[in-house]
């Protein structure tokens, strides 16, 4: 464990850790199976927390640069744009997943090479495990891209399932080792 983690304080907490951990573990799952619901409630969040900055941009807008013409009109756009995509996203979550997936596996595709070609040519220590990575990011965004549009239906849901199961078996790991650290 690091010793900047107060470990005492931390192996008391193991309970609240296997608490999460087998709840978003759980939810995890849940994302899993039912992806399609889990995208679409994913896609319609994006969608909230994008309306909602672009609220808080266009109050800026009016309340500070009023009368500033060099920067409200930018900033007035830019508060209207969040504003259309964040609604647009929360009207339509389909087609939004659809755009969303996009970008995701154009990201992947993307960032893939770059991994691919730094390893190649970095050749840091344990490359192998750079290069690894490189083709796993690599082929998800082929895979992304391949099966879209239909792969939109879920892809998103599916990732994000696959991050709470591991986010909650990291909290599930971590109250075992303050467990073990309570018996010593």
């Amino acid at each position: 464990m690091n010793s900047r983690i107060d470990v005492s304080a931390f192996s008391k907490n193991a309970t609240w850790f296997y608490f999460w951990g087998a709840l978003l573990t759980l939810l995890g799952i849940a994302a899993i199976s039912a992806s399609f619901v889990a995208t679409i409630i994913s896609v319609v969040f994006i969608g909230i927390v994008i309306l909602i900055a672009g609220t808080v941009i266009i109050l800026d807008s009016i309340t500070f640069w009023w009368g500033k013409w060099s920067g409200f009109f930018l900033h007035l756009l830019t508060g209207l744009l969040y504003f259309a995509i964040g609604f647009m996203l929360i009207d339509s979550p389909i087609l939004g997943s659809v755009s969303l997936t996009l970008l995701l596996g154009i990201f992947y595709l993307v960032v893939g090479l770059f991994r691919v070609t730094y390893a190649l040519t970095a050749r840091s220590p344990r490359w192998g495990w750079n290069f690894l990575n490189a083709l796993i990011t690599l082929v998800l965004g082929v895979l992304i891209l391949s099966s879209w549009p239909a792969s939109s239906l879920f892809i998103i849901g599916l990732f994000v399932g696959i991050d709470l199961v591991f986010a909650g078996i990291a909290y599930l790991m971590a109250a075992s080792s303050g467990r073990a650290f309570l018996k010593r």
